[in-house]
């Protein structure tokens, strides 16, 4: 479904200054982009109900919260045909922040903070192999994010 074509440079324009800001005020962005603060409302619950804004959320640094551990894992999956079980099993799972369905050597790969190496052998032990269809795991443990950023909208 091409949604892009109902999308105009104020919408990107609004989005643009939202992903560097999310707490900006609706009246600052109507400001910025010379449009009344119901323009920017009408623009935000179209992009809502077409399904491009799905929100907002924190962004949090979990190490200053005592988790340390920011591992990824490529899962190998028995059958691909177990995937949609073994996201649901995976959604249980607090630690998984992340899941992607893949192409390449794993079926899936997925994102995992834990607070310590004791922590992340308990999810991947206690939880994560527990998991219907899920036939091994291959972990990486990030040292550091480097980058971490939306997509420049209009590029």
């Amino acid at each position: 479904m091409a949604i892009h074509s109902e999308i105009d440079s104020v919408d990107l324009n609004i989005l643009s200054q939202l992903v560097l800001d999310a707490s900006i005020p609706y009246t600052e962005i109507a400001k910025n982009i010379g449009v009344s603060g119901g323009t920017i409302h009408v623009r935000m619950k179209k992009m809502m109900d077409l399904g491009i804004v799905k929100g907002s959320h924190l962004d949090i640094n979990y190490t200053r919260l005592g988790y340390d551990i920011t591992a990824f894992l490529g899962i190998y999956l028995d059958k691909s045909e177990f995937y949609d079980k073994a996201v649901d099993d995976l959604r249980k799972i607090p630690e998984v922040v992340n899941v992607h369905y893949t192409t390449g050597n794993f079926s899936m790969f997925v994102k995992i903070i834990c607070r310590d190496t004791q922590h992340l052998r308990e999810v991947l032990h206690d939880k994560i192999q527990k998991v219907y269809g899920i036939q091994r795991t291959e972990t990486s443990i990030s040292l550091e994010e480097s980058i971490n950023r939306t997509l420049e909208l209009g590029h």
